[in-house]
């Protein structure tokens, strides 16, 4: 039987326990959709950030709006890769880009699902490797996979990135890290974990001219956008951080964050700030539990500079829980807990995790949603 073959049958289970979760998820929304008089379909499509992809996709980069205390939104603030497969997919198929954007995330939650089985049944087994996939579909922001955003999309690329330079396939490690970079501004944290594993590489005399070509590969998605924002707008390299400042976006070690924080804590949400603090200490805990688990050092790289960005920028507190899901890694010390269960009850504790986590995002989408 060929290789492929053999992997396909191996991730078959990860796979079907990620579509399982996710059709609950949308079966859920479906139904909360249709007591709420809400479209189940706008929600995934046509709010929040899925409309500026949308827009990108349609008419391109150059569009921006002037808020009321002066604040500039551009779309240039968005990376380029998502609205490209939009709008080749509404090529193909007719469909609206919005649309289009569901198909490429579908498509892509299944490859990031794929990708995290594969790196965490390198590392412990193929048990592990489904309750990892299953997981890492019943988080509880795990809706956003489902919508026209780009997280589905960049946690395939970074999961399969970080998986080629495990196995040292450096050129299409480089390749997927450079394709990463042209659709989050997190893909820095992809080109690291690349480079680390290089560096290990090198070090350990297992280096090769592929070896260097993936590391030149890895960082050129992000730098020739960023170069470009900085040629449209006439400021450089400065040119992208000054559009991410119109947006309020920036990194200032979490101060902003905490003061929100405090500000909940200090007043009658006091609830809801005890919930960011405990849902803080749980994402620090399990990143601890990851170097205690001995994961490989590209993986604890990648996995701390996806989480720094996420927990210490400076704007968009609502929008962490989704910055936090490509944090994939995340999830190998819960898996392979789950792994030493018996089947049974590690299928009934993921289901009730999948549960929670359907109500939640139709909750969520239904109310104030990802912005």
């Amino acid at each position: 039987m060929p290789v492929k073959d053999l992997a396909v049958r191996r991730a078959a289970p990860a796979l079907l326990a990620f579509a399982a979760v996710r059709l609950l998820v949308l079966t859920v929304l479906g139904v909360w959709g249709a007591v709420a008089g809400s479209s189940p379909h706008q929600l995934l499509s046509a709010r929040w950030d899925s409309l500026w992809y949308a827009r990108i996709a349609a008419e391109g980069y150059g569009y921006a709006i002037t808020l009321p205390d002066g604040d500039v939104h551009s779309n240039l603030a968005f990376f380029p890769l998502l609205p490209w497969l939009e709008r080749l997919v509404s090529a193909v198929t007719g469909s609206s880009y919005g649309s289009a954007g569901l198909v490429v995330s579908a498509v892509a939650g299944l490859a990031a699902a794929w990708g995290i089985f594969a790196v965490a049944d390198r590392l412990y087994g193929p048990r592990a490797g489904v309750c990892a996939a299953a997981a890492w579909a019943a988080l509880p922001v795990g809706i956003v996979q489902s919508m026209a955003y780009s997280e589905s999309l960049f946690t395939a690329l970074a999961a399969w990135a970080l998986y080629g330079a495990l196995r040292g396939h450096w050129i299409t490690a480089g390749l997927l890290a450079a394709g990463a970079g042209l659709t989050r501004p997190v893909g820095a944290a992809v080109v690291a974990g690349v480079w680390v594993a290089a560096a290990m590489a090198w070090r350990a005399g297992r280096a090769s001219w592929r070896t260097a070509v993936g590391v030149l590969l890895a960082p050129a998605g992000a730098a020739a956008y960023v170069l470009w924002v900085g040629a449209w707008t006439g400021r450089g390299v400065l040119g992208y951080l000054e559009v991410q400042a119109g947006w309020g976006n920036g990194f200032d070690g979490g101060l902003a964050f905490a003061r929100f924080v405090g500000a909940r804590l200090g007043s009658s949400a006091w609830p809801a700030g005890v919930g960011l603090v405990a849902g803080v200490l749980l994402v620090l805990w399990l990143y601890a539990s990851c170097v205690r688990q001995r994961q490989p050092v590209p993986l604890l790289v990648y996995c701390g500079i996806v989480v720094a960005l996420a927990l210490c920028a400076s704007g968009y507190f609502g929008s962490k829980p989704r910055l936090l899901l490509p944090a994939f890694p995340l999830v190998f010390p819960v898996a392979a807990g789950l792994a030493r269960w018996r089947r049974g009850r590690a299928a009934a504790a993921l289901g009730a995790a999948a549960v929670v986590a359907a109500v939640y995002g139709a909750f969520w989408l239904n109310g104030s949603g990802p912005p």
